[in-house]
């Protein structure tokens, strides 16, 4: 994954640019889970990435996940929590797919 990727969606060290794909996501986070963004979800994350101006290093690569990084814990936790598989539009596959 790209710095530029995350800031073109919208994911920049000033915040959530409007009218992008960040703020159509957090819209879409925020009423599905009754008005608010979760911690570790995925707008929390590629904000967090794109707060911090670099991917670098989190194991989210375009050749897949890196064993042993971050992405690599994330997707771990996310698949036990959804009983073995991380779920289409969780964290783990939208930070991949940006």
């Amino acid at each position: 994954m790209s710095d530029q990727n995350v800031r073109n969606a919208g994911f920049t060290s000033s915040g959530i640019r409007g009218g992008s794909l960040a703020s159509s996501m957090m819209s879409k986070e925020a009423i599905a889970s009754g008005g608010g963004v979760h911690s570790g979800g995925p707008t929390s994350t590629l904000q967090e990435m794109g707060a911090r101006g670099s991917t670098h290093s989190t194991g989210f690569t375009p050749s897949g996940i890196s064993h042993g990084s971050t992405a690599a814990q994330m997707m771990s936790q996310e698949a036990r929590s959804h009983g073995g598989g991380t779920p289409r539009g969780g964290t783990t596959s939208t930070v991949q797919s940006i």
